[in-house]
């Protein structure tokens, strides 16, 4: 029983008092003989009598007792009384002569762990002793260099060099498994003596990441320990090595970011250190460290980007070349758009400026460079040259192996570095005729139109393209640029900054006749009417006029000031007139049009701010997002992503990732069928005539942008969707110029050059492939014509079809006040309609992006949703792409 304990009421007859009453006789309560002055159980403490009565408690009774007992050492609780009789009396009478503790015996046992501590109460129970402190700790450091000496026993250093020190390459294969190049790592490396490297070499790199490196035993445990902090939390281990820990590395280790990894290379770079001399360690560090482009160690770098040897460096591109080391992709000025958009050449330019200067501080702060080295290192940025082709890198083989290698690492946990270290079979689903086919054909008309030796204007012109096969995503051929060899290092078939025009207008249509409109109660038909005329003020769902920034109305040019009246959509995707889609985009949402783009294949990314000039094409879709976004109305609305590797085997080992795309139904059937009757008729009367020569049915859209800065043709059968993208470029600023006056003509629009581009390739490509024609289109929605349109007045003479399958004979009139129908009327799947006094062909009548009017303000109400009724309210070719 605790000791805290109320004592119950005891019998006057027996009990604790009798028996204390019984031991004492008639005292007077105070004890005759000091404890342990006789050998009876009765001098223990708290065996005192109480007088006559039991009234009295000489020395303050049980609680002074306790007291005494620990002050004597009685132990953890107070001795037992022999008087208290039974079970405890037997055990203070077992405990022998001269201890007389009862039950405290068997709590004096001696423990291994004095936890909670015996003989104390209250706070200090639970506060461990100094010698279980210290014990404990000894354990724990005793344990742990156990465990580092067992470690550092059994890992060795590596009898040779792994993968990513040996010269190996990679291999890109056809679709048909011949090879198509190897190119890697193996061509370019190699070794020097530390003799050879400048000693503003060894000194930026040791100011720039390891300053103790002389010092220190070749591992940071602080560093190590913010790595496996970091990776515990799922972030990057980087960041906690020296440069022996790198050395190691490169030349023995994986990359893989892995605890076993990263306990490997502290032990063996511990061995490292002991065995080899630090001048050793940085000149194989610097042998085996990657500087992008390609290039592996110092030797291969400072040829690269200076086109000399190493020793002959100055301390200020030792410092641009030491600045790589963190990152080549993002620190390189030339500039890696094609593995991540944000290393732009002007992103890229400004890191490596603001690295190289940071360097040549530290370099400085640590005495390395004098006052008059580091002015004359810091004066001027040392610009690397420009980027060359590799051996076998030149024609277009350069923008496939740039496509694929895209590919392979936004598909996989491989890293750059990893892959340029070679031993990669990559298959690819390029097809060499067919890549042939388009680079010929773009020669072709190159030749036949452009003369840039004696007409300026003639000059920078580019083009880009891509094919796809829809139904599968698969591209097939892309044409990227002049070559590597002759300094075009951009992919033009995957670049981003070029808007596309008026190729943008059948996503307009595709959203009106998918969502329909705030005024309509279902899907739009494409032969509702809009106005079409020049010079027209825009307005928002609530019948107000869309505003510019300075509260004026904002109006929408067509490139001719033809008086279209109101017209089809039909006619004006016909004709490619602006203002019907700009209004049409309004009632609709831009930000419905904005999806079903997105879900046709357009990336986010590319996307241009969601303002009325958005429905004309003003985001920048790579050539391959293009194409696969008009396969997926060739496949009646399937949609497959891009791709372009169809397997990857790393030393012969399949590496898993690579299937192909799973295709998703992005918009319904009919609508994308009704797209594709409508695109038929661009080519067969409209923008895209020229594209009649290919003989075949074929449904295609021309594109021209504000300025005549880019040209588009975009077209498409049942077999391969086909882009084609035209424009100039300023070498130096990279900003679209006009090309108003190129080859010769006013202006360059989608219908002519572009257009014959595709069609010469796309001759090639199908020689021999059956023409399959498309699905027929069913009739879609209910004509809802624009607001201030006219009433349409039927002709009496002309009945509607009864069969479902079969095209209405006619339309609805146009506009009282157009011209009569001319010859020229067109006819198509919705009957024969007149072209309202315009030309049928021709140029692209409407223009593209809105002429030269300024933009209006970004906040109409009706932009995100224009279906939304009673309220009033409206490539890049990146990351899963091939």
């Amino acid at each position: 029983m605790s000791e805290h304990r109320r004592k119950p009421p005891q019998s006057q007859e027996g009990g604790r008092a009798a028996a204390r009453r019984g031991q004492s006789g008639p005292s007077s309560g105070r004890r005759a003989a000091p404890r342990g002055a006789t050998e009876s159980p009765s001098d223990s403490y708290g065996s005192g009598s109480y007088g006559s009565g039991g009234e009295e408690r000489p020395y303050g009774g049980r609680a002074e007792a306790r007291r005494a007992a620990q002050r004597s050492g009685g132990g953890r609780r107070r001795a037992a009384e022999p008087a208290r009789g039974g079970r405890r009396a037997a055990l203070g009478a077992s405990a022998g002569p001269g201890r007389g503790r009862g039950r405290a015996a068997v709590s004096d046992k001696k423990r291994l762990i004095d936890y909670p501590r015996a003989g104390k109460y209250g706070w200090q129970r639970w506060m461990p002793s100094w010698k279980l402190v210290s014990g404990l700790c000894i354990g724990f450091f005793g344990s742990l260099v156990a465990v580092a000496g067992i470690g550092y026993a059994m890992v060795g250093v590596p009898n040779e060099e792994n993968a990513a020190a040996r010269s190996q390459n990679n291999v890109y294969y056809w679709s048909n498994g011949q090879q198509m190049v190897a190119t890697g790592s193996g061509q370019n490396r190699q070794n020097v003596t530390i003799d050879r490297i400048p000693k503003a070499m060894q000194q930026a790199v040791i100011s720039a990441e390891n300053k103790t490196f002389y010092k220190d035993s070749g591992v940071d445990p602080m560093g190590i320990a913010r790595a496996l902090a970091n990776m515990a939390r799922g972030g990057d281990t980087q960041g906690g090595s020296t440069i022996t820990q790198q050395f190691v590395k490169n030349t023995y280790l994986s990359q893989e970011q892995t605890v076993t990894r990263k306990f490997k290379e502290m032990f063996i770079s511990i061995k490292v250190g002991t065995k080899l001399s630090k001048d050793e360690i940085l000149q194989g560090y610097l042998n085996t460290s990657y500087y992008g482009r390609g290039a592996y160690g110092i030797q291969a770098a400072a040829q690269t980007y200076y086109g000399k040897d190493a020793y002959q460096l100055k301390p200020s591109e030792c410092a641009f070349l030491a600045a790589l080391l963190k990152g080549p992709t993002y620190y390189d000025p030339a500039g890696n758009e094609s593995l991540d958009p944000s290393a732009k050449a002007s992103a890229n330019l400004k890191r490596s400026k603001e690295r190289w200067g940071w360097i040549l501080q530290q370099m400085h702060n640590d005495k390395k460079l004098t006052d008059a080295q580091y002015q004359e290192a810091i004066k001027e940025y040392p610009m690397p040259q420009g980027r060359k082709a590799t051996k076998g890198m030149s024609g277009q083989i350069s923008y496939l192996v740039d496509t694929a290698k895209k590919y392979v690492l936004n598909h996989s946990n491989i890293t750059e570095q990893q892959f340029d270290q070679g031993g990669y079979q990559i298959k690819t689903t390029f097809e060499k005729s067919k890549v042939e086919a388009l680079a010929k054909a773009v020669k072709k008309v190159e030749d036949e139109k452009l003369d840039p030796e004696n007409r300026e204007l003639d000059k920078h012109v580019q083009f880009g393209a891509a094919s796809v096969k829809p139904k599968d995503g698969a591209i097939v051929a892309l044409y990227g640029g002049a070559g590597y060899e002759k300094g075009h290092f951009n992919n033009n078939a995957d670049t981003s900054g070029v808007p596309v025009g008026s190729t943008w207008k059948p996503f307009v249509l595709a959203a009106a006749m998918e969502h329909g409109t705030y005024r309509s109660d279902g899907p739009l038909s494409p032969l509702s009417k809009y106005n079409g005329n020049d010079h027209l003020k825009v307005r928002n769902n609530d019948g107000t006029w869309v505003l510019k920034k300075d509260n004026t109305p904002f109006y929408q040019e067509n490139e001719s000031d033809h008086p279209w009246g109101y017209i089809s959509l039909r006619k004006a995707m016909e004709q490619s007139v602006n203002t019907p889609f700009v209004q049409l985009g309004m009632d609709v949402g831009m930000r419905n049009v904005r999806d079903v783009a997105e879900k046709a294949g357009i990336l986010d990314a590319s996307f241009a701010t969601l303002n009325p000039s958005f429905a004309l094409g003003t985001s920048t879709p790579s050539a391959i997002r293009m194409a696969d976004a008009y396969a997926t109305f060739a496949a009646a609305g399937k949609q497959a992503a891009p791709y372009s590797v169809t397997s990857v085997k790393f030393n012969g080992q399949e590496i898993d990732g690579f299937d192909k795309p799973r295709i998703t139904q992005a918009m319904p059937e009919n609508v994308a069928n009704n797209v594709t009757n409508v695109l038929e008729n661009v080519i067969q009367n409209g923008t895209g005539k020229k594209a009649l020569a290919l003989g075949r049915a074929a449904a295609g859209k021309t594109g021209t942008t504000d300025e005549n800065k880019s040209a588009w043709f975009v077209g498409y059968t049942q077999q391969l969707s086909t882009s084609i993208a035209m424009f100039r470029e300023d070498p130096k600023s990279a900003k679209l110029l006009s090309m108003n006056g190129t080859a010769g003509e006013k202006s360059i629009h989608g219908g002519d050059t572009p257009t014959e581009v595709w069609t010469e390739y796309m001759k090639a490509a199908l020689q021999g492939k059956p023409d399959l024609g498309f699905p027929e289109a069913e009739k879609i929605g209910e004509v809802q014509d624009a607001v201030g349109a006219p009433s349409p007045t039927p002709s009496p003479s002309v009945e509607p079809s009864e069969t479902a399958s079969e095209s209405p004979s006619a339309t609805p009139s146009e506009s009282p006040t157009l011209p009569s129908p001319s010859p020229s009327d067109t006819c198509g799947f919705f009957g024969c309609e007149s072209d309202g006094g315009g030309q049928n062909g021709g140029a692209d009548s409407g223009g593209a992006d809105g002429g030269t009017s300024p933009e209006p303000t970004p906040t109409d109400t009706n932009l995100d949703g224009g279906n939304t009724r009673g309220n009033g309210n409206g490539g890049i070719f990146g990351g899963p792409a091939g």
